[in-house]
């Protein structure tokens, strides 16, 4: 069994015209290809090939499509008034709501109707694509062809592959993707897929270090923002998506995957999401909104700077640190031991600052942690420990901003914010790999593409370098306890060999 994907004559059908049905049949007829567009609600599939046709009427007037291709391509998007106008197509893709029972029900209609040869394909986000399948008499034409919101914009699409699913339909499918300008990403039929498995990192750590008091939604974000370079903090991008869609998933994932520890939501999600605080949908999330703006509070002001003689721990990045200190103005005392006056700035790995204070035998009352891994210049983040003095705290803050680089002042904490946030994203997308869910570069594609991080998690556990993203782990196991750190074996033993994360066996 073989199907064209590049044919002049293919047909898509696609069941279901909301957001993303509609992104779908745009790129398609986009294409070249034919579209028929079916929806149970009266009238909901005609609202929906009107509102494509003035996104490519707009694209035409930008000068993106030609006046000709816009029209040839409006031309082919086709309304049909049931499921049985889906006789005569090559390819139907489901579009509808994310209900199992819902989706096996409407695959038993569409195999009545279909010709034995139509390949049927699902866009779900969360749902088995083999228990949607399970339904069908010919389970073997049946894949998942998961888009992104929205579709036209967001380049990746992922190809998954249900346990009785053909080869045929995977390729099949991946050369769809490609014709329709997207990338496409071959995925097992595993919770959450790449994307929303890889995701899991992001908000749901953060989430954590905010319910541990190490700060709060707003510092997280500027941190992760500042050193790590997202472009969108974890709370942010959850007003997004809006905790209405994203809770759920964090939940659908976690008892998918037996209550794995590394995918562990966290209550501060169900509670605001009972609260109704969904995001910008709603006007109110993490952040509160004016329009579509969100109301930014204000980082806290500088206070002022550490007048005395500065001492900069051993470790990693002491150099860099001492460096700045120096450049900032300060006195720098390079004995072994602080004196009796000196401010103590820690740099750490993974550690907290109580544990680093405890292993140096410094003074916690006048010793402050601070993050070298992502470099000093975008932003800094100082961690203070439980007995830490106010002028102490307050001092290291004034003098690392001295020449007007963001500073953030959090609790203890192993591994701080950006340390702990990055390395478990690259120990998730190392266990995506270890089960081999999909390929090191199909992982790093769609993280970038579908989350739009500032690098896939391999290639970011290489730029970092897989021996210190073991030693974050570990050494943030070490004090939690906490098996969600465990690091997976994918990293281990690439950070054993020295070799690249990206490194597949033969």
């Amino acid at each position: 069994m073989s199907l064209d994907a590049n044919r002049s004559d293919l047909i898509l059908g696609l069941v279901g015209s909301g957001t993303m049905g509609r992104g779908i049949a745009q790129i398609a007829v986009a294409s070249g290809v034919t579209v028929i567009l079916v929806d149970a609600l009266p009238g909901a599939a005609a609202k929906a090939r009107d509102a494509v046709s003035a996104m490519l009427a707009k694209l035409a007037e930008k000068g993106k499509l030609t006046a000709e291709a816009c029209a040839s391509a409006t031309a082919r998007l086709k309304l049909g008034e049931s499921l049985a106008d889906l006789a005569p197509c090559h390819v139907v893709v489901e579009a509808i709501v994310e209900d199992i029972k819902v989706k096996q029900a409407l695959m038993k209609d569409l195999e009545a109707i279909v010709s034995k040869d139509c390949l049927i394909a699902s866009n779900t986000s969360s749902l088995s694509v083999t228990s949607i399948a399970a339904a069908c008499q010919h389970p073997q034409r049946v894949g998942g062809f998961h888009f992104f919101n929205p579709v036209p914009l967001m380049k990746v699409v992922e190809v998954i592959d249900g346990v009785m699913t053909a080869p045929w339909v995977v390729e099949t499918l991946t050369a769809l993707a490609r014709r329709m300008g997207h990338t496409p990403v071959k995925a097992k039929d595993t919770p959450g897929f790449v994307v929303n498995h890889a995701g899991r990192g992001y908000g749901t750590e953060a989430l954590k270090l905010v319910g541990e008091g190490v700060t709060d939604f707003f510092t997280a974000d500027r941190i992760l923002k500042g050193a790590a370079g997202f472009r969108m903090g974890p709370f942010e991008l959850l007003d997004l998506t809006a905790l209405d869609v994203s809770h759920p998933v964090m939940e659908s994932i976690y008892d998918q995957y037996y209550q794995e520890p590394r995918f562990r939501p966290s209550p501060i999600t169900r509670s605001r999401l009972v609260a109704g605080l969904l995001g910008r949908k709603t006007g109110r999330g993490f952040y509160a909104y004016e329009g579509d703006k969100a109301v930014v509070p204000p980082a806290p002001p500088v206070p002022a700077a550490w007048q005395g003689p500065v001492w900069v721990a051993p470790g990693e990045g002491s150099l860099a640190v001492a460096a700045l200190v120096t450049k900032l103005g300060a006195s720098l005392e390079t004995g072994e031991k602080p004196g009796e006056t000196a401010l103590i700035l820690i740099p750490v790995l993974g550690e907290d600052c109580t544990t680093a204070v405890v292993r140096l035998g410094l003074d916690a009352a006048r010793s402050v942690a601070i993050d070298p891994l992502f470099g000093l210049d975008s932003h800094r983040t100082v961690m203070t420990n439980p007995v830490t003095r106010a002028e102490i705290r307050d001092g290291a803050h004034g003098l690392l901003a001295g020449d007007e680089v963001a500073v953030s002042v959090i609790a203890d904490s192993p591994g701080l914010v950006a340390q702990r946030v990055v390395a478990t994203i690259v120990n998730i997308g190392c266990d995506i790999a270890q089960q081999r869910i999909a390929t090191p570069d199909d992982i790093d594609k769609a993280v970038t593409l579908g989350l739009g991080y500032p690098a896939g998690p391999l290639s970011w556990g290489d730029r970092i370098g897989a021996a210190k993203v073991v030693a974050i782990l570990d050494t943030v196991l070490a004090i939690t306890g906490d098996p969600r750190y465990r690091a997976s074996l994918w990293l281990k033993r690439r950070a054993a060999l020295g070799v690249s994360l990206l490194t597949s066996e033969s």
